[in-house]
């Protein structure tokens, strides 16, 4: 599937660029609930460099 081939592509770009991938796919709690973002089947990436912090849906 494209998206798969997009994933792992805009994966190695964070790194290429100096970001750290820190989660994939990324989990998080609300409350205590346990939350994992998985839309409509899309992978999402967390990534960090130095203090800044994004996420990413592919």
């Amino acid at each position: 599937m494209a998206r798969d081939l997009f994933h792992q592509d805009v994966k190695e770009a964070l790194i290429k660029e100096g970001w750290t991938v820190t989660d994939d796919p990324l989990t998080f709690k609300i409350g205590k609930m346990q939350v994992q973002m998985d839309l409509g089947a899309e992978r999402l990436i967390a990534a960090e460099k130095g203090s800044e912090r994004i996420a990413i849906e592919i």
